[in-house]
């Protein structure tokens, strides 16, 4: 007979004594739980006792957590967390160092659990950590744990950084200062001031004064990688809370100190592999930074701004100087306005008598002026050659200037994702933003020559203009998703990619549909859906069984803890557990916690996930919704959740796991690799037909002969 579900069967260790196996039923209360397990070793005051996980982070049991134990668990009984709050709350207040030292450190281990980290509040023990740091006497080991400890009681969120006193926050901001200082409490006061910005606008303004950027520049230079790392992460938490223009004024003193080409040699080419977590630091570094753009994008020009008129104006003398000096000398106000509108029109405005109206559109606005203008200034030669050439063509056949600068500012602005907010996941940076000062503005110079160029390669007129610049976009986005380390080799790489190039891909793309599209070409396709269906299956299964790292998000910052999860190699059970920075891959043994897939119930994604519905009060980025999934397991229908660390991942995981309940893979990325393996399959099935064409229907089944006097009957040859 089974037993039943609301019963678990675990092990209880303590030290010095022989482990008990009990049943543990899940609807006693825990109170005579643990009486009678310390009536079994004759221990008397159960109540100072509780349980503990003996693997993992080795959180209590509590009535609100048993819920999580599983069969198998292996629990520790040990002292219970408000007697070890108070043993650890005294031990900090020692006058022996090593005593203090040791209960910090446990302190920090301890304090991750949340029914200790009340308990411990509850003391007043926060007041004590802060008498600790603010004395100033530690160093070392124990100032590190000590910091620790904070952290990790912080997280919990039962006090607010607000709270924090003056005294407290001038030693954090000191450590981070000083030069000679251990590396991991300067990591430790990193992630400590990178919490608090964003919390107020006083600590915002408090951080920012006492931390220069040139202190965090310093730190960037360290050979240390997570001291990088910490850096760099204050440094975009300070960005991301500052206003528009303490932001431009930030962003415009680091490029002043040449921090673009720092990142570019020293750590997107360095001889480590760049993390994860540097990697979105990058991406918000370059969103932000690009940001700035979006002012002058959704700002529609002002006829009547003296400033804006004199930029079109030198758009008109840098192309036409020499001529319009030398004959509108002796002009009348008439014939010099006519003869501008003139030159206007060779620059390519639609509305040459009132060029200003070409503007008003918002976006690109003012931003395609400034392109302009920069193309012209930076590149003068470029810049005539491109209008000269153009206006001694067919009015048809011209390639208009002004018209192709302000479509494309408008499409590079859609590429680069110029005003929209940034992702919290997104790790997708280009390397070359990193090797180029007017990272936009010099991309903007080399697409709009490539405008022209596209053009005469079309032989467009005027009536093509959406045309060109739609294979113009083509040809950016292609070279993009090569992800060029320099603008050179954007540069090489895009104007190699020409017209013709572009027309091939489309023709390749274009015969392979059709020649998939013939009749017997789609019954092949579906006969050999089912085997290569069940390929991507146990590719999926396989994945789970390499396992993923995965981050937990707080609605406080973007990332703290990391947790590893894998599927056993016999599919029968799915085991996580929290692992340190660093780990690539996790063995199942170190993994405390599983899952057995018969109880997983059901697989939830998006906006059904619990967990994304709990964090939606605060600023909620879509990508993190789009990177949210939850299985529903037990009886009970409890919950792990998963927030993947990218759309590939999220696929993976959410096809591997609908699987395992028996149900279809339903993400993009099962059509994509279907589409690629049939590709594939048919290609080589179908190499002997090359050229040879395929007719929609059968032949037809000859009629049978008239007579069968042709077989030979072997039975008459053997008498």
């Amino acid at each position: 007979m089974p037993p039943p579900k609301d019963v678990v069967k675990i092990a209880v260790q303590m030290v010095g004594a022989i482990p008990q196996l009990i049943d543990l039923p899940q609807t006693k209360p825990l109170a005579a739980v643990l009486k009678d397990v310390c009536n079994a070793w004759s221990l008397p005051n159960a109540e100072n006792y509780a349980l503990q996980y003996v693997d993992g982070r080795q959180t209590y049991i509590t009535e609100s957590n048993r819920g999580e134990i599983k069969n198998g668990s292996i629990l520790r009984l040990t002292t219970s967390p408000d007697q070890e709050a108070e043993r650890l709350h005294s031990g900090i207040q020692s006058s022996n160092s090593d005593v203090k030292t040791d209960s910090l450190k446990k302190l920090a281990g301890l304090s991750q659990d949340v029914t200790f980290a009340q308990e411990f509040i509850n003391r007043n023990g926060l007041k004590q950590i802060f008498h600790i740091v603010e004395e100033g006497n530690a160093t070392g080991e124990m100032l590190a744990h000590t910091l620790k400890a904070f952290m990790e009681l912080m997280e919990h969120d039962f006090v607010s950084w607000e709270t924090l006193s003056a005294a407290f926050i001038k030693r954090i901001v000191s450590y981070v200062n000083m030069s000679s200082m251990d590396a991991s409490v300067q990591q430790l006061s990193l992630s400590i001031l990178e919490n608090m910005v964003p919390t107020s606008c006083l600590l915002f303004e408090l951080v920012r004064k006492e931390v220069t950027l040139d202190r965090l520049l310093t730190h960037l230079q360290a050979t240390n990688a997570q001291l990088q790392v910490k850096a760099m992460a204050l440094l975009i938490a300070l960005l991301l809370a500052a206003t528009d223009a303490e932001r431009r004024d930030m962003i415009n003193y680091l490029q002043e100190k040449n921090i673009r080409q720092f990142i570019h040699k020293n750590i997107i080419h360095s001889s480590e592999p760049l993390g994860d977590e540097m990697a979105h630091y990058l991406y918000v570094l370059q969103s932000v930074s690009l940001n700035l753009c979006e002012r002058r994008m959704r700002t529609s020009m002002d006829p009547y701004s003296q400033e804006q008129r004199e930029l079109l104006q030198s758009l008109r003398q840098t192309a036409f100087e020499s001529e319009s000096e030398a004959s509108s000398g002796n002009f009348s106000t008439e014939r010099r306005r006519s003869l501008c509108a003139k030159e206007f029109r060779k620059l390519g405005f639609t509305n040459n008598s009132n060029p200003a109206e070409d503007l008003r559109r918002a976006p690109p606005g003012l931003l395609a002026l400034d392109n302009m203008v920069y193309f012209s200034r930076h590149t003068p030669n470029a810049y005539s050659r491109f209008v000269l050439e153009n206006s001694s063509r067919e009015d048809r056949h011209e390639c208009p200037f002004a018209r192709s600068s302000i479509q494309l500012t408008l499409i590079l602005c859609e590429i680069l994702h110029v005003g929209e907010p940034c992702s919290e996941t997104a790790q997708a940076f280009y390397p070359m933003f990193f090797g180029q000062d007017h990272f936009f503005e010099e991309l903007f110079c080399i697409c709009i020559q490539l405008v022209n160029k596209t053009w005469k390669e079309m032989r467009a007129t005027q009536e093509d203009f959406d045309k060109v610049l739609q294979v113009v976009r083509e040809q950016i986005t292609r070279t993009l998703s090569l992800k060029p380390t320099s603008l050179e080799l954007f540069k090489t790489r895009v104007n190699t990619l020409n017209y013709s190039e572009i027309l091939k891909l489309r023709q390749t793309e274009r015969l392979h549909q059709e020649e998939t599209l013939a009749v017997p070409v789609l019954e092949l396709r579906e006969r050999l859906k089912p085997e290569l269906l069940e390929l991507i299956r146990q590719q999926r299964l396989l994945h789970l069984c390499e396992g993923t790292l995965f981050r937990k998000i707080s609605s406080r910052r973007r990332q703290d803890k990391l947790w590893y999860c894998r599927l056993s190699p016999n599919h029968k059970m799915l085991h996580y557990g929290d692992v340190e920075e660093g780990v690539c891959s996790a063995p199942i043994e170190s993994l405390p916690e599983k899952i057995p897939v018969a109880d997983m119930k059901l697989l939830l994604v998006g906006k059904e996930c619990l967990h994304t519905k709990e964090k939606s009060s605060g600023k909620q980025n879509k990508d993190v919704l789009e990177l949210a999934f939850s299985i529903v397991y037990d009886t009970e229908e409890y919950c792990l959740n998963f927030i993947a660390p990218n759309r590939y991942e999220f696929c993976l995981w959410t096809d591997g796991l609908n699987v395992l309940l028996g149900k279809e893979m339903t993400s993009e990325r099962t059509q994509t690799d279907l589409d690629v393996l049939l590709s594939m399959e048919l290609k080589l099935r179908l190499l002997d037909l090359e050229n040879i064409s395929i007719p929609d229907t059968p032949p037809p089944v000859p009629k049978p002969p008239s007579n069968l006097n042709f077989c030979y009957d072997f039975s008459q040859a053997e008498q």
